[in-house]
């Protein structure tokens, strides 16, 4: 039930991003851009490696919001052992995430905004199999020149989430365990930092933190892009996540690197 109610925000939130685009004259302020990145590798070692993004981010006088969906899946080659004790090789999943997540900021002044958010993200290879929360805060928008633009978002938040399967052994074969569900209220905090080295070169940084009594969860993503033409562009990105309160056998962090074509639109 919290998952249904945490889902229907999300699409309440992407519902008004809809309703303002289509009433907002001259796009409203409104961009995107869309990531893909593949790789493939086969012979002694095969694997496949797909990720994607979307994103919607609109800015003007009244409002400031944004709106994201991504998803990560891999496969390898994997040297198992089967149960008459033979080497064998397998091409088995290794990663699969997806989550999305959007923010509606009403402007005050032209700095500071009042802005609502919600995230949700599954993960089945990842310290928690599926998180999700919405939050109501403050926003600040510190600096924005040609070259620079840094904003802070803070406010308090609901979370929910499950921690993912543990494994016992019985009768030699494994057993997963689910794990229960958790919830609690966190401090949701955003820092987001844009910065244009030249005409076709950017760098971007967001850092997010969702702390909380039992787990802090922090997010950031860095990105490097080096445009081409006016809509597509190079991009090399890389994604740390960190969880301060994991399961016995679970790493607490983990890392991913990226290089996608964009296309900005």
């Amino acid at each position: 039930m919290k998952k249904t109610l945490m889902a229907s925000a999300l699409l309440a939130a992407c519902a008004s991003f809809g309703v303002q685009a289509q009433s907002a004259p001259n796009n409203g302020g409104w961009s995107g851009s869309g990531e893909f990145g593949f790789a493939s590798s086969t012979g002694n070692s095969r694997s496949e490696n797909l990720n994607a993004k979307l994103g919607l981010n609109q800015e003007n006088d009244q409002w400031k919001n944004s709106f994201f969906v991504d998803g990560l899946r891999s496969k390898s080659q994997q040297t198992i052992e089967d149960e008459a004790g033979n080497t064998i090789k397998e091409f088995n999943t290794t990663a699969n995430r997806y989550d999305g997540g959007a923010s509606v900021g009403y402007k005050l002044d032209p700095r500071s905004y009042i802005v609502g958010a919600a995230r949700y993200e599954h993960d089945d290879f990842g310290a928690n199999l599926w998180q999700g929360i919405v939050s109501l805060g403050y926003g600040y928008i510190a600096l924005k020149d040609e070259r620079n633009e840094l904003s802070f978002e803070v406010g308090p938040g609901y979370k929910r989430y499950r921690p993912a399967d543990t494994h016992i052994i019985v009768d030699n074969e494994s057993v997963a365990v689910r794990q229960p569900t958790e919830s609690e209220m966190v401090g949701r905090g955003l820092v987001n930092y844009k910065y244009k080295l030249t005409e076709n070169t950017s760098f971007d940084d967001t850092l997010l933190v969702e702390a909380g009594s039992k787990n802090t969860y922090l997010q950031n993503d860095a990105g490097l892009a080096v445009s081409m033409t006016k809509k597509l562009a190079l991009k090399v990105g890389f994604q740390v996540r960190h969880n301060t309160d994991v399961l016995p056998g679970t790493k607490n962090t983990d890392t991913l690197t990226t290089t996608n074509l964009v296309y900005s639109f």
